[in-house]
């Protein structure tokens, strides 16, 4: 019984699609070749069980020999045990085969994910994403399902061919080259099959991407009311993708077609041959008859072919959505020799906005723009782009630093953070460090938990969609919370809770996170309240630092951004 997911997936080979399909090939020959064994032999079973069956005829029913009948018939029941036990193992290699190219397609692209880190959304849509996940893995593990039958297909066609020769040169001839010929006349149907399924990938990718923004932003637009705009533009989309479909299934009809006429006409040819052959005296009653099974079994090579050319052409623009997520690199790599890591509790310091956060302080931005404060806080985690050296920790530029040690140290969660499907518990708890139901406590999440019958071992739908917004935000903030990093950066996390709400956790974030560093950015002064230190934002740079209730004393824009006021100038 073999192991799934693969304990290691390989680096693979995404120069080109050939080269990718190629690697995938290489990292499982063994089930390969073993669904190409009994493929072969389900294949040699078919193709001599026509010539066992005339020598039947022939040897025993014609000669009237009931020993050679019952020899030929039990050489026939022996072939058909072969036909049957290969048959099966055939089919178990072939599953096999798909489960793990579909198995170590989903582990490389969740690695490279992974890699990627923010880098991924910059410049892949979800959608692309989502499509390799759930058709593109489909066609990969197909081209492997495909390729025992397709190798036994061959053989059992050469061996046909053998047996026709020593029979009849002429019907041997007719099988040789009207095979390749009936391929040739399908050939030119596979080019336009491939440019139009690989346009029909592309508006599924952009298709699904379209359906996760809408999905994602469900509450927002029946909150403006902007449902049937959004309704529209998918049905606009939906419906280009469904004529891109239906331009694949014309010409994937006419092959379809064409794998049945075709093989249908030469079976008619040859046991025309092959009787015009028997009537004149040159082969026996027995020799025809195994020739019309010759004809009929030609038509399974036949098909077998223009299918595995067809899932060919599929896996292969399959294979170049997966090679273009693979060639991505990230934007901040590991540095060629990493910088000696700074001592715990280091200051973390921006040159370009003049910020200066002290070890252990729980320090607030206000931003008169908010994404200035969000631009800021993603450079403090090495999550914006492009990477500047501008963020250091300890004197030491995080570029300089292995990313694995500042992800570790520094953990950014911004608005757009997402909760994973799974048992909750082991979602919140990424790090296995324990301290949900502090961090649970400090997000005020405890009602949410309160109304799940499974409590932790409750499955979270994809993105968290089962729970409301305010839930959602709470429960990200408990799962920043529990990873209990050295430096936690939050970007507006109570935005979506009421008053409350906020208040009490405004009252046990500073202490759940004493000692630690901790920057905050928000307008609310429920929270504001709280830190240690405020620092304004304008434009980018960093005009004022104090504790909230000196600010709203001495600094008019602060007082304005803070209590609405007056509303604050825009950045030009």
């Amino acid at each position: 019984m073999r192991s799934l997911p693969v304990p290691d997936p390989g680096v693979a080979d995404h120069r080109t699609p050939g080269r990718f399909l190629l690697w995938m090939a290489r990292r499982q020959w063994q089930t390969l070749a073993g669904g190409m064994l009994f493929g072969v032999l389900w294949g040699a079973a078919q193709a001599v069980m026509p010539a066992a069956l005339g020598r039947a005829i022939d040897l025993g029913v014609a000669a009237k020999d009931t020993s050679q009948l019952l020899y030929w018939a039990g050489v026939m029941l022996c072939v058909g045990l072969v036909q049957a036990v290969s048959g099966i193992m055939r089919h178990r290699f072939a599953v096999t085969n798909w489960l793990i190219a579909a198995y170590r397609t989903v582990q490389i692209v969740t690695r490279q994910t992974v890699r990627l880190g923010g880098t991924l959304p910059r410049k892949v849509s979800t959608g692309e994403v989502v499509a390799i996940g759930t058709s593109d893995l489909s066609h990969l593990g197909g081209l492997m399902d495909i390729s025992a039958r397709f190798t036994g297909s061959i053989v059992s066609f050469f061996l046909v061919a053998f047996l026709l020769l020593r029979t009849s040169v002429t019907l041997g001839l007719v099988v040789l080259v009207g095979v390749p010929l009936l391929m040739v006349v399908v050939g030119p149907l596979l080019k336009p099959l491939q440019a139009r399924s690989a346009h029909q990938r592309h508006l599924m990718g952009a298709l699904a991407n379209t359906a996760s923004d809408i999905v994602g932003g469900l509450r927002v637009l029946r909150g403006i009311g902007g449902e049937q705009v959004f309704l529209d533009r998918y049905r606009r989309e939906s419906q280009s993708t469904r004529r891109a479909g239906v331009q694949v299934a014309r010409v994937q009809s006419v092959l379809d077609a064409l794998q049945v006429l075709l093989p249908g006409i030469f079976v008619v040819v040859v046991v025309w041959l092959g009787a015009r052959t028997a009537v004149s005296g040159q082969i026996t009653a027995g020799e025809l008859v195994a020739f019309y099974g010759y004809a009929a079994f030609l038509m399974l090579p036949l098909r077998t072919a223009t299918e595995f050319a067809n899932k060919y052409i599929r896996a292969h623009v399959a294979a170049r959505r997966v090679c273009t997520v693979l060639a991505l690199e990230p934007d901040v790599v590991d540095p060629a020799s990493p910088a000696a890591s700074p001592p715990v509790g280091s200051v973390l310091a921006d040159a370009r906005s003049g910020l200066r956060v002290e070890p252990g302080r729980m320090v607030a931005i206000v931003s008169d723009q908010p994404d200035d404060s969000a631009a800021l806080a993603d450079r403090l985690g090495l999550c914006a782009a492009p990477v500047d050296d501008d963020v250091t920790l300890g004197g030491v530029r995080l570029t300089a630093l292995a990313r694995e040690e500042v992800r570790r140290r520094i953990v950014v969660s911004d608005t757009s953070s997402q909760l994973f499907s799974g048992p909750l518990g082991a979602g919140l708890d990424v790090r296995g460090r324990g301290g949900v139901d502090a961090a649970l406590h400090t997000a005020s999440a405890e009602d949410v938990l309160d109304g799940l019958t499974e409590g932790l071992d409750t499955v979270v739908a994809e993105r968290g969609r089962s729970f409301s917004g305010g839930q959602r935000q709470r429960l990200v903030l408990a799962r920043a919370l529990t990873s209990d990093p050295e430096v936690l950066v939050l970007v507006e996390p109570t935005s979506a809770v009421d008053a409350h709400t906020e208040a009490r956790i405004a009252s046990r974030l500073r202490a759940h996170r004493a000692g630690r560093t901790t920057v905050v950015t928000t307008v609310s002064p429920l929270l504001l309240d709280t830190v240690d230190e405020v620092a304004l934002l304008v434009e980018g740079k960093v005009v004022a630092t104090g504790t909230h209730a000196g600010l709203l004393e001495t600094d008019s824009t602060y007082r304005g951004i803070v209590t609405r006021e007056v509303e604050p100038e825009v950045a030009s």
